[in-house]
């Protein structure tokens, strides 16, 4: 397996925080009856949410009546999960990382990862989640994939992330697909499940989701103008009834990790950006 290490992940975010929060799409409920049908997820479960960023994971499971601990280790996204969470009383903000979330040996029956995992350094992570959950406990990966062949709007929005994004291709080959579960799970097995989720924007909306990307040019910047020029004749040909339809598909993988088939990271490997 190819490990992508990007030497700015914990901080790529910090200038995108507020349409990350009002733009991005969240997670569908489906994931919570699918967690209490095979992994016998109740409200008795303690969750640590890795890379928790604005909270919408966390929302899931709190909303589940769980207990649940954010790891998040970039202030900004943080300070906003803990802004958006606030109403809940069984949600803990933790300032540390994938690879050190400070928790307890054995302190919980879930960890939970959603859009964050391909930023992690996956030996050293998943290391880590073995030492934090009890045993048997359940690590659940959690991604929203765009459907990019679905529709010509959506063909048209990956063909403008290709062409203006700054490292875009690189991200993406960094995503959950099937290869990197098997390597990440390794020798134990692991279940896949998928669920529809969609969002209808405007095209405000639309504009935020592109921005909300670590991937493309910030405001102010070069080909900013530009990019947003193609975004506008792309809602323009596609719009319906003043909307475009960003489809998904909702990604679970859930399984247990054994201790006794550590992932190594082979140096030799490293993309070091």
């Amino acid at each position: 397996m190819t490990v992508m290490t990007f030497t700015d992940a914990k901080q790529r975010f910090s200038n995108r925080v507020a349409d990350y929060v009002r733009y991005r799409p969240g997670y569908p409920p489906g994931i919570v009856a699918i967690l209490r049908e095979n992994c016998g997820l109740n409200s008795g479960c303690v969750i640590a949410d890795i890379g928790s960023g604005t909270g919408f994971l966390s929302e899931l499971f709190l909303k589940n009546g769980n207990r649940v601990f954010g790891v998040e280790p970039n202030e900004a996204m943080r300070l906003a999960g803990e802004e958006y969470l606030a109403s809940y009383d069984g949600f803990t903000s933790v300032a540390a990382s994938a690879e050190a979330t400070t928790l307890a040996d054995a302190s919980v029956e879930f960890v939970a990862v959603g859009q964050a995992f391909h930023w992690f350094d996956l030996a050293a992570a998943r290391r880590e989640f073995i030492r934090i959950l009890k045993p048997n406990g359940w690590t659940v990966i959690v991604w929203n994939e765009r459907l990019i062949h679905e529709s010509p709007f959506l063909q048209s929005y990956e063909a403008l992330l290709r062409k203006y994004g700054t490292d875009y291709a690189r991200v993406n080959e960094s995503y959950p697909r099937a290869e990197q579960m098997c390597d990440f799970f390794q020798s134990a097995e692991y279940l896949e499940r998928s669920v529809p989720n969609i969002q209808q924007l405007d095209f405000a909306g639309l504009a935020g989701r592109l921005r909300s990307s670590s991937y493309v040019p910030v405001e102010g910047s070069k080909n900013f103008g530009e990019m947003m020029d193609e975004l506008q004749d792309i809602f323009t040909a596609n719009q319906k009834n003043g909307f475009v339809r960003m489809e998904y598909a909702t990604r679970i993988y859930f399984g247990h990790l054994h201790s006794d088939s550590i992932l190594a990271p082979p140096d030799s490997e490293k993309i070091t950006s």
